[in-house]
């Protein structure tokens, strides 16, 4: 007994902790997961856990992906997060700028903020070009593996950066921790990243933070598609990017938007 760890925790929820230990594996998930999968990463039995993921299915926090037996999250917690009145007002705030900016530029563009160790995009413009690339709302991946995730985590005091590769989901191995800290020390002398995408040929990511006096309390993003005659070339849709990030920024002060 002297070796187990102590929870000094006043109140308990076994069940509510059950739930959220489903939603959270679920959301670190690259892939669908059975419940028995569940069970065994959770250390619990499929009787522990049916009801539990019965009763997520039916309040739409998860769903079952049609002919399998894997269970995967809904955008419903995302669409939680959407009506804070914070994140409500971010998106006001960037929504006429965005459509401006792909307008002037023929490209999408998309909006993302922190969540744990992930960028998730909360906003986007499509392009009023019949070719173009976007990234769904909704979309995550790891902070450390994107443009937008290296601007937001630029764009932050060293405390907050700790907190953050804390909570980095994969782990990256020290190698792609050391590419990812040159990259975010080469992009806090530019003050915007361009680099080509990691995910897409053909598509150079093109992303400036949105601040709140000294932080990023966002990412605004042109996944630039290379084509023939373009409407703008790169550097055009770069001082077009960093314009229209210093906007949004300049409508958020006085907002309370902390990392």
């Amino acid at each position: 007994m002297d070796d187990e760890p102590l929870d000094d925790r006043r109140y308990k929820a076994p069940a509510l902790e059950k739930g959220l230990d489903v939603l959270e594996r679920l959301a670190t998930s690259e892939r669908p997961l059975t419940v028995n999968e569940i069970g065994r990463m959770l250390d619990r039995s499929h009787g522990e856990l049916f009801r539990m993921i019965q009763v997520l299915g039916y309040r739409g926090y998860i769903e079952q992906v049609p002919g399998t037996d894997g269970y995967e999250l809904t955008d419903r917690l995302l669409s939680l997060g959407m009506h804070r009145p914070l994140m409500r007002s971010l998106v006001e705030v960037a929504t006429p700028e965005m459509r401006q900016l792909a307008e002037y530029c023929g490209q999408s563009c998309h909006l993302a903020v922190r969540a744990e160790g992930d960028i998730v995009v909360v906003a986007r413009m499509e392009s009023s070009q019949q070719l173009s690339f976007s990234v769904p709302i909704g979309y995550r991946q790891s902070l450390w593996r994107t443009a937008s995730g290296a601007v937001l985590y630029a764009h932050q005091p060293e405390d907050v950066r700790a907190r953050w590769r804390a909570s980095f989901a994969p782990t990256p191995d020290a190698g792609a921790m050391g590419d990812f800290q040159r990259r975010v020390d080469t992009l806090i002398e530019r003050g915007i990243e361009a680099a080509r995408s990691s995910f897409v040929e053909g598509v150079t990511d093109i992303s400036a933070p949105i601040r709140r006096g000294d932080f990023a309390v966002a990412a605004l993003t042109i996944p630039f598609l290379k084509r023939l005659n373009p409407k703008v070339d790169a550097d055009q849709a770069v001082v077009a990017l960093k314009a229209a990030a210093v906007r949004i920024s300049e409508r958020l002060i006085g907002a309370d938007l902390r990392p």
